[in-house]
């Protein structure tokens, strides 16, 4: 599944550093302007609303080491309130009226899929800070959250070499993110000679609340002699019904593992965590990682929130680094011009949370460590599992056909999203 990455790593070697260009805020302003984009009401508020907070920490820490280019950033909060086709409406008020210089924003794919058109068409920069299904690079966004070789497929390996999973349940919200994950989950695992039978996968809509029936059906799946486990990309307030139903009709950890894609620190805040260890997450960072930056990060976090009981998630780890990446970059090509931001954040490398650097690649995807951690009495994660080392995100999967000839590079000469390695030719961001 890393056939790319080796190309990749040699590509970030030789990626040029771009020379200072023109500022793209005029002499007039007193500040660079910031885009949160965000949605703090609706069903996505339980995961987003700490993102904002979080953006608004970092901007805070950046103004307090003398902001950027010689101004303050100024945070400019938007709420498309888990409305999808606000997404695209807010995402053109941040860029065309408010004139910030980059936004970080969404968490569904289906935002993103919203606000793309809007990037492409004003040339502003995005930064994605959550796990997506791939399949996906365009030139004005930065996906600083996990492609599925970042954590679906990891976690789908453990499972299967560690816990001696035979049965798979592919239980999601229904929309892209959730649908193309499991379509390259059910084909790797395909690949690896499980049959057809001895895969369910199940949709729900975003904020479903009714889930006996369903996990009635998992317990049944699970009922036929084959270890089982629930490989999770429900999304958002919909996990906290599904977990109280899990706990009510006994299904243990032991028993029928689930292991999510979407849950996380701040989605256990609001549930009672105590039947529900043992269950699993695989993410990128978790609050509980041992390391001198994260025990940092964590105090001046909880000094800014003034509120103890705030914890961190993996979201706000990306957010950390694509926030860092992006002042790097306008450091480096001395200006926020989109272009020139562009070009510079190609071969940036900041420090992560979880020990070491992360580096942004020729495909706008960032190298991550893999970690799979066990849910908590306290509602933390214990990690049971890691990567040796860093994952180069692959944007385009190896196991559907019609990507797996396809590489991303968005540097000049190739300057292409989807370039198809085996006809020579770019079909297009």
């Amino acid at each position: 599944m890393f056939k790319k990455t080796s190309r990749f790593l040699a590509a970030l070697a030789t990626a040029a550093v771009l020379g200072a260009g023109v500022s793209g805020a005029s002499a007039q302003e007193d500040t660079i302007k910031v885009g949160i984009l965000h949605s703090l009401s609706g069903t996505m508020a339980i995961s987003e609303t700490t993102l904002k907070d979080t953006m608004l920490f970092l901007i805070d820490e950046q103004n307090k080491k003398g902001g950027l280019l010689g101004k303050k950033l100024e945070a400019v909060v938007v709420d498309p309130a888990s409305d999808w086709p606000l997404f695209a409406e807010k995402a053109r008020e941040l860029i065309s009226v408010d004139k910030v210089s980059a936004v970080f924003g969404c968490w569904t794919s289906v935002s993103r899929k919203s606000v793309l058109p809007v990037f492409k068409e004003l040339n502003s920069i995005l930064f994605y800070p959550v796990q997506y299904e791939g399949e996906e690079s365009e030139r004005n966004v930065f996906y600083t959250g996990a492609a599925p070789n970042q954590q679906a497929i990891p976690a789908v390996d453990y499972l299967m070499n560690e816990e001696g999973v035979q049965r798979w349940v592919l239980a999601g919200t229904d929309y892209v993110y959730p649908r193309t994950t499991n379509k390259i989950l059910e084909a790797y695992l395909k690949a690896k000679g499980v049959a057809a039978e001895d895969i369910m996968i199940n949709y729900t809509p975003f904020g479903h609340s009714d889930w006996q029936t369903i996990v009635s059906d998992i317990k049944a799946f699970g009922s036929a002699g084959k270890k089982t486990a629930v490989v999770s990309t429900i999304n958002g307030d919909a996990n906290v019904p599904f977990y109280k139903e899990l706990a009510n009709q006994g299904i243990k950890a032991e028993d029928i593992p689930v292991v999510a894609f979407s849950v996380g620190e701040e989605e256990l805040a609001g549930i009672d965590t105590g039947p529900l260890v043992g269950h699993l997450a695989a993410w990128n960072y978790f609050e509980s990682v041992d390391t001198p930056e994260n025990a940092d990060f964590i105090a001046k976090w909880k000094a800014y929130i003034k509120n103890d009981k705030r914890v961190t998630n993996d979201p706000m780890e990306a957010h950390y680094i694509g926030f860092n990446m992006w002042v790097k970059a306008v450091e480096k090509a001395g200006t926020t011009d989109p272009d020139a931001v562009i070009d510079a954040l190609v071969g940036v490398s900041v420090p992560n949370l979880t020990g070491g650097y992360s580096a942004m690649m020729p495909n706008h995807h960032i190298t991550k460590p893999v970690l799979i951690g066990e849910i908590q009495a306290d509602g933390q994660f214990d990690v049971v599992w890691n990567t040796p080392g860093l994952v180069v995100g692959d944007e385009w999967s190896d196991f559907l056909p019609d990507s797996k000839d396809l590489i991303s590079d968005w540097r000049a000469p190739l300057s292409c999203g989807n370039f198809n390695v085996a006809t020579g030719k770019c079909g297009g961001s």
